[in-house]
């Protein structure tokens, strides 16, 4: 029995973009809800402050838009990202929100379906990569709410997106 495989969007990639720009503004809004103290010391478990969770968040979306449009993938590096303030945090948190908008537009078509190496390391379609960048940021947004609730602040609605 032969199966055709009908070539159809369930996504643009508009819609995309405006779906991780959504998860960045609400991660965006779960930085802000953090006392500057502790979102550059606080912490449970051994895990990392809020703060490096975010620099690595840093770390992984501009230059993985950038990798994905360009193909050129820097080394992954989240030193100094961390360091400052809360509004040096924001600051690039926010040039790393327009790098997203400019470079989206120049990644090639079909870049999506091809094999890749993100940051000379991770080996896989560009979908898969950039669906990873967004996991990656949920997952993390998520132990900021758990250290924001630990703390008795309430979180952002995670549905306001």
């Amino acid at each position: 029995m032969e199966t055709q495989v009908k070539n159809e969007t369930l996504i643009s990639r508009e819609q995309l973009l405006a779906h991780w720009q959504g998860h960045r503004a609400l991660t965006r809004r779960t930085i802000e809800a953090f006392p500057e103290k502790d979102l550059f010391s606080f912490s449970i478990g051994g895990m990392r402050t809020f703060a490096e969770l975010a620099a690595e968040l840093l770390a992984i979306a501009g230059p993985g838009v950038v990798g994905l449009a360009t193909d050129e993938w820097k080394e992954l590096d989240e030193r100094d990202q961390a360091k400052g303030s809360k509004e040096k945090l924001l600051e690039l948190w926010d040039k790393t929100t327009a790098q997203i908008d400019q470079y989206w537009e120049r990644i090639p078509e079909g870049r999506f379906q091809e094999k890749l190496v993100a940051f000379g390391q991770y080996e896989d379609q560009g979908y898969c990569t950039l669906l990873y960048f967004i996991d990656n940021e949920i997952h993390h947004r998520g132990q900021g709410y758990v250290y924001l609730r630990a703390l008795g602040i309430a979180p952002p609605a995670f549905w306001e997106r």
